[in-house]
């Protein structure tokens, strides 16, 4: 959520910062309220003072033995009055924060400019994309020729966009994870198993509600929430906390994920690409504002070198203004080689979230030596995105007998069993 004062203070920037995002909001609307707002504040102040001034005449007047009839009345009046206003005030407030929550964060200085996807700026590229003697298959084919993996079992069991890993498939799964958790483990994040299910705070303290309230898998009568990703269970952690212990935090997670994926039908629905349940692994960070930029570029580097040590080519983008989430001051995409699509398709989103998230959820920190306590900045970031990664090295690793070479870093977790 965006800082009140920001809005008040310089309107005409956020909104020019705003509309780099091509989003349309009527900060008319966020002034004229909180305007308001402060006028109602302000007479509730005034009336709360001169009832204390009232109830302390009549605490001298008693003392003379005084008559007090009067002053008593007006006290209860004030209080009346105070008590009217607090109730008109409640509406007002309701609504401009209602309002704050569907206003987007403002992007950094240097995301580019653009409209969609093909105006982001690729800012870095890794491995030489293959080149086959033989006609090259796509996941899905080869998933399913070597059994492992099932969709149609899948799509029996549960239904459209879901799939069923067995055999070599959910052993290499598994090595996935254990090597994404270990990969981020040795970069100083502390690995949590979290929960799956979590309530509506929580989604609304990462930005996920109300925006995407469609994507999300509501758990009734329980009133839970499958997660859309780990990031939503890690910053909560603090959610309605000062952090007491020194910044940066880092944290990682496996877990699944769950989208209902609203709007997305007819795009990468074959195969592993788009599903209602997929596999993650995550990094979330709390940083002192000074050092989120940097972390920024930190995270990414923990994110690429994943698929660097896979030895599967990818390219880094930076995305521009218009493709750019809700929550997102700035974001990075790592695209890896996908043969089948013919282009670099993205498995996993970097992203700095400034102060957006925190204060949303009430996260903060006391820096040294000050007493004042500041909102965190956070930030987070898929490393990666476990289906997708299979995708990638059945496709980019196939061979022409049907076969796929497991990558070098992945045989220790496979007992050095070398291929599928």
């Amino acid at each position: 959520m965006l800082d009140i004062r920001r809005i008040r203070q310089d309107p005409d920037t956020v909104a020019r910062l705003l509309a780099k995002k091509h989003v349309d909001v009527d900060l008319d609307v966020v002034q004229r309220l909180d305007a308001k707002k402060r006028e109602i504040t302000l007479n509730i102040e005034r009336l709360k003072a001169q009832r204390n001034q009232a109830s302390e005449e009549v605490s001298r007047r008693k003392k003379r033995h005084e008559d007090v009839a009067d002053l008593i009345a007006e006290t209860r009046a004030v209080g009346e009055k105070i008590k009217e206003l607090e109730v008109s005030l409640e509406p007002i407030d309701q609504e401009l924060r209602d309002f704050l929550l569907t206003v987007p964060n403002t992007p950094l200085p240097q995301v580019p400019e653009g409209e969609s996807a093909d105006d982001n700026v690729e800012i870095h590229r890794f491995g030489d994309i293959p080149v086959f003697s033989f006609p090259a298959k796509p996941h899905w084919e080869l998933g399913e020729m070597l059994e492992i993996i099932d969709f149609e079992r899948a799509r029996k069991i549960s239904g459209s966009r879901f799939s069923l890993l067995r055999g070599m498939g959910a052993s290499l799964s598994r090595a996935l994870i254990n090597f994404m958790l270990d990969h981020a483990k040795e970069r100083g994040y502390q690995e949590v198993a979290p929960p799956y299910l979590v309530n509506e705070t929580s989604m609304f303290g990462t930005g996920q509600f109300p925006k995407f309230v469609d994507d999300a898998f509501h758990v009734v009568p329980h009133d839970y929430y499958l997660i859309p990703t780990a990031e939503v269970p890690l910053t909560n952690l603090f959610r309605d906390e000062i952090i007491s212990t020194p910044l940066p935090l880092k944290f990682t997670a496996y877990t699944a994920s769950f989208r209902a994926e609203a709007g997305a039908a007819g795009r990468d629905t074959r195969g592993l690409i788009r599903q209602h349940q997929f596999d993650k692994v995550e990094l979330v960070r709390f940083e002192e504002p000074a050092n989120s930029e940097q972390a920024a570029e930190e995270l990414l580097r923990d994110a690429e070198s994943i698929l660097e040590e896979l030895e599967l080519p990818y390219r880094t983008v930076i995305l521009c203004g218009g493709d750019m989430g809700f929550t997102q001051a700035l974001t990075y995409d790592i695209e890896v080689w996908m043969p089948s699509y013919g282009k670099y398709v993205e498995i996993s989103s970097v992203s700095n979230m400034t102060d957006f998230q925190a204060r949303r959820a009430s996260i903060r920190y006391r820096p040294s030596g000050i007493k004042k306590t500041e909102l965190v900045h956070t930030l987070n970031g898929s490393a990666l995105a476990v289906g997708r990664t299979i995708a990638a090295i059945l496709e980019n690793y196939q061979r022409a007998s049907g076969h796929v070479q497991i990558p070098s870093a992945l045989r220790p977790y496979l007992n050095g069993q070398e291929e599928i």
